[in-house]
């Protein structure tokens, strides 16, 4: 199962590389850089406002058909942006219709490794989500000779076919894992009930505003990469394009190190470590300047590792806490913070650019949004389990 979900979540995560086709499309249709930017945010912004929705339906056992419905908007959405000659209609075709296939799509695969893995649920939904965060390495460069050999039009076409028809397939092969029935056995008492005991009603409101405050700055981080070390480090395009290669592979590789720990430590605790990433490189690139790649370099790596690990702590974290028949259900009503992110995040960083003429002036807020992540995920997620102290003797 995890395989054919890494497979599903490589053609998913296509989304993130819109960039490729950003610099044909605005030759093409006369497009400045904030409106060529649209269609990718309307698509994370519909990725995940129907994630609730089509988590409900998973939970209720109709997986495969949400996924197949997911399958068909991606490959439609790819298919129509093809023929779009606006920003309007690229707006409704790569932005809402494949947006809303992504975010339909999106959680079947995770419901069915979580189940087949109890023990290692962290763990196995960090290795299918690096697909995710993989698939820009692999189809940003495929999408650029593609279109190089073939135009914008026929690559956007063809990769809604190819995408279309592997989410199809991936959508009936995921199969969740057989019940296994357990002999009842006479228990003093009542069971207890609900989630585990460590986890508490705040939880939920807790675990979304930290993951909307680590997608937000995750995000914005990601947004400006090419341009900060462009404009403030004074690389080359070329090599801020390999950059951005080297980022994503932490991306994806701190998925499944994020869904390991969350296994061992508490949501607390890594939710923690996650925020301390983002600080650690505001704080470098504040002391970064026109020719410190060192520093760039790893600040940026550390930004995309923690965007990594927040999809990993959200999930396992919501598999943790709560009970996995309503998992689907629950973790589309988390994962709207990261709509939220998406939103913020690619607007404010782009305005704070023009107010301050300056990229540097986005790490100050990265780093009190970090601080503030520290701060919230200690006081609101679930920490280690306090001790009860023996009764005095009096």
């Amino acid at each position: 199962m995890i395989p054919i979900g890494i497979t599903a979540m490589l053609c998913l995560g296509t989304v993130y590389a819109w960039s490729i086709f950003r610099t044909p499309l605005e030759r093409e249709l006369g497009l400045g850089a904030t409106a060529s930017l649209l269609p990718f945010t309307v698509a994370l912004v519909c990725f995940a406002g129907v994630m609730p929705l089509g988590g409900r339906w998973i939970s209720r056992g109709h997986g495969q058909w949400v996924a197949t419905a997911g399958a068909l908007g991606v490959g439609f959405g790819y298919g129509l942006a093809s023929a779009a000659d606006t920003i309007q209609g690229l707006v409704l075709t790569y932005g809402v219709i494949s947006g809303l296939g992504v975010g339909l799509a999106y959680g079947l695969p995770l419901a069915v490794v979580a189940s087949w893995f109890p023990e290692r649920k962290g763990l196995a939904v960090g290795l299918t989500v690096t697909g995710f965060g993989l698939s820009p390495v692999i189809t940003a460069p495929l999408a650029q000779q593609l279109i190089t050999s073939f135009g914008t039009r026929p690559t956007l076409r063809l990769f809604g076919l190819a995408f279309g028809s592997i989410l199809l397939v991936a959508a009936w092969l995921l199969r969740p894992a057989p019940a296994i029935p357990t002999p009842e056995l006479p228990v003093p008492g009542p069971l207890p009930s609900g989630p585990p005991q460590r986890c508490s009603r705040r939880t939920l409101p807790g675990l979304w505003l930290n993951y909307a405050i680590g997608t937000l700055a995750g995000l914005s981080a990601i947004g400006i990469a090419s341009p900060v070390g462009i404009e403030l480090i004074g690389i080359s395009p070329v090599m801020a394009a390999a950059s951005v290669s080297l980022f994503a592979v932490f991306n994806g590789v701190s998925r499944p190190l994020f869904g390991w720990l969350c296994d061992r430590w508490t949501p607390a605790q890594a939710a923690m470590l996650a925020s301390s990433l983002i600080l650690v490189g505001s704080l470098l690139m504040l002391r970064a300047g026109q020719g410190d790649m060192a520093l760039y370099l790893v600040a940026f790596c550390l930004f995309w590792s923690a965007l990594g690990g927040w999809l990993a702590i959200a999930p396992a974290t919501t598999l943790h806490c709560f009970p996995a028949e309503r998992y689907a259900e629950i973790y589309g009503l988390v994962f709207t913070a990261y709509g939220v992110g998406a939103l913020v995040g690619t607007l404010v960083t782009g305005q704070l650019r023009d107010w301050f003429g300056t990229y540097s002036a986005a790490f100050y807020p990265l780093a009190g949004l970090a601080v503030l992540g520290i701060v919230f995920s200690a006081k609101l997620l679930p920490g280690p389990a306090r001790s009860v102290r023996p009764a005095r003797r009096c």
